[in-house]
């Protein structure tokens, strides 16, 4: 199913992407879903859509810098926060995830992580 002309992945969305190609063993491989941390404006003009992926492996309980976030349904993922990503998001057909947003708070903590390995964010 092809995403909609108007939509536009946005901050705090979570979405399906495609990540392969993917290069070395601690890269995720084919479609995930995938924290958008760029902006809206960003993502529409560039067409790039910078974001961390998530997964369901469970070796990530003890991952330092995966955030875990109980999703829809009791269902366990972990956001990678090591892993930022910058993808031409039309090009890998993304689309919108059941998901839809992460709550604030779990957004909060994302950035937080993220910021606690490239300290650029305020």
């Amino acid at each position: 199913m092809a995403p909609s002309n108007l939509w536009v992945p946005d901050r705090g969305e979570v979405i399906w992407i495609q990540f392969n190609p993917q290069v070395g063993k601690v890269e995720k491989k084919n479609e995930h879903p995938m924290i958008v941390l760029s902006t809206k404006p960003f993502n529409q003009k560039i067409g790039l859509v910078i974001g961390l992926p998530m997964t369901h492996a469970e070796s990530n309980e003890s991952n330092p810098f995966a955030v875990k976030h109980l999703g829809a349904k009791g269902e366990v993922a972990y956001i990678l926060t090591h892993q930022p990503k910058s993808f031409d998001w039309r090009e890998r057909g993304a689309r919108p995830h059941t998901w839809k947003q992460l709550p604030p708070a779990v957004f909060e903590q994302v950035c937080e992580g993220l910021n606690s390995i490239v300290r650029i964010c305020a």
